[in-house]
């Protein structure tokens, strides 16, 4: 069976994302390993809904998303940077297809909490047989967050937590984050590995600090069932390979360590 590499591309890091990046995973891709791309797009949705003055506030990190909301995350999420993606990937000589979680039911999604951020879903069940035929036929998924629950109604679901349900789904080799930062620095130097009781331990004695500390917390907590290393890498870089692994840190879990995440 192929090894399974579950990419999520932030929204900041979008329009940074360099051809090399993409040829990067066209190699890994090459070399018999399997890709599945799940991105988000904050910034141009926040652009949009200023476009359409309707007011966005965010609950706990979570967008709370109204009916107006939702319609402007759907049109930019599925439409232009799922295409763009797509494009991107292609312009490569890649083989990509574009979905969203409403598609043939690929993500199975309940409410988080719809009094206080309407229509924001989490993940409870991935359509794995959809993605597998698009993989066995060369293609690369690429899936906006839009999940839709047993009734028909769509949500906008957190891309992080999208990616690593499909990671873990799937039992993916490895689960990549791609942000505007090469890895976690320590001492000027990339750290090219950590378990997550030395991320702990970088984050007390401040290492680790501002806006590192919330993808490094992520990271650990998509570090469940069956993923075994996340790894925090800079999709802006013009150096994205090195020996067939992806260049950033890769953070694992810990042997006989129970981690606790902040």
């Amino acid at each position: 069976m192929k090894e399974l590499i579950v990419i999520k591309c932030g929204g900041s890091t979008l329009d940074q994302l360099t051809s090399s990046f993409f040829r990067s995973i066209i190699e890994m891709k090459n070399s018999g390993k399997n890709i599945i791309i799940v991105h988000g797009g904050g910034p141009h949705i926040n652009q949009v809904l200023e476009q359409m003055n309707v007011e966005s506030t965010f609950v706990k990190g979570l967008r709370k998303t109204t009916e107006d909301v939702l319609e402007a995350v759907e049109m930019v999420l599925c439409g232009k940077v799922n295409k763009k993606l797509v494009t991107s990937i292609q312009q490569v000589e890649g083989l990509a297809v574009g979905l969203s979680g409403c598609d043939g039911k690929l993500l199975t999604v309940r409410p988080v909490d719809q009094e206080n951020l309407g229509f924001v879903g989490e993940p409870t069940d991935i359509n794995t047989t959809l993605i597998d035929s698009l993989l066995a036929e060369g293609f690369i998924p690429v899936i906006a967050p839009i999940g839709v629950n047993e009734e028909g109604t769509h949500y906008n679901v957190n891309a992080d937590s999208v990616a690593a349900a499909i990671a873990n789904a799937f039992g993916a080799h490895e689960l990549v984050f791609v942000t505007d930062v090469d890895g976690i620095l320590q001492d000027d130097h990339l750290l090219p590995k950590a378990s997550c009781e030395e991320i702990e331990q970088l984050i007390t004695d401040g290492t680790i600090y501002g806006g590192m500390i919330p993808k490094v917390v992520a990271a650990m907590k998509s570090l469940t069932g069956n993923v075994k290393s996340v790894v925090i890498m800079n999709g802006e870089s013009d150096q994205s390979l090195y020996d067939g692994e992806l260049i950033g840190t890769k953070i694992f879990k810990s042997e006989n360590t129970q981690h606790v995440v902040m």
